[in-house]
């Protein structure tokens, strides 16, 4: 009796297991997955259920977790300048895309949300490439990072941008070089490449007369300075400034 028990409990294990694998092999973006690949997934991840409407993660959670859309329909939605929250990207079953890396002066608070019923998979990110690249996940994240560069930042930017001044485009800018060419100096940020005119002016689609007209406006309140030619930020207060809603300027609320 005993024997025939765990018979068919093992017979019962191997069904929930290749049902958990067949449910995976139909996902499109981890469909490439062998199938020894795709038992240990389903081995390895936790399957939760998450009514419509209800939070599947935010920015709160750990960046060290994959999530699988086992079922259902889920959107990824953030907030705009306005402060209004709206949908950017809606998710059919398949692994979640992660919320890309911060912007320097923008706060978008994303987070994933059920559109319907839901069936979630979660898994850490290690567990999760190691059972699919078979490599750490760090060297993944400096692969991906080296060959894909910031091409987010530039999306983010120019969608950031239809509802900005031209003095907050210039503000963003100037955070996002100090992020990538800037040296720290006590509180402020030194930037090590020529900060040319033209080059900002293309960057913040407008002319070079308006870039020199605001970059002169920001020296003034103390947002930028110069030292030998060379370009100096002052993260805090453009920062500070991204955050209201509104800055005394002449020409302020242009958008050129």
């Amino acid at each position: 009796m005993l024997a025939h028990q765990c018979v068919c409990y093992v017979a019962q294990m191997r069904a929930v297991r290749a049902s958990g694998i067949r449910r995976l092999r139909g996902l499109k973006n981890i469909s490439w997955l062998t199938a020894y690949q795709l038992e240990k997934l389903s081995n390895a991840m936790t399957v939760s259920t998450v009514e419509k409407c209800a939070i599947i993660f935010d920015e709160k959670h750990s960046p060290d977790s994959a999530y699988i859309l086992l079922a259902g329909v889920a959107r990824i939605t953030c907030r705009n300048r306005k402060g209004q929250r709206t949908s950017v990207i809606m998710v059919s079953p398949g692994m979640i895309p992660s919320f890309p890396p911060p912007v320097p002066g923008i706060s978008y608070n994303f987070r994933c949300e059920a559109a319907t019923h839901c069936q979630i998979g979660t898994i850490d990110l290690e567990s999760f490439v190691k059972i699919s690249l078979g490599i750490a996940s760090a060297d993944f994240k400096r692969m991906a990072a080296s060959y894909m560069g910031r091409w987010d930042l530039v999306q983010l930017r120019c969608a950031n941008f239809m509802s900005c001044t031209l003095e907050e485009r210039l503000a963003l800018i100037l955070l996002e070089l100090s992020e990538n060419f800037g040296v720290p100096d006590g509180k402020v940020v030194r930037l090590t490449l020529p900060a040319r005119h033209k080059d900002l002016a293309e960057l913040a689609g407008a002319t070079r007369p308006r870039i020199t007209e605001y970059l002169s406006l920001f020296e003034r309140q103390h947002l930028i300075s110069r030292d030998n030619r060379q370009l100096v930020v002052n993260r805090d207060r453009l920062e500070s400034f991204l955050a209201q809603t509104h800055i005394p300027a002449i020409g302020a609320g242009t958008v050129v």
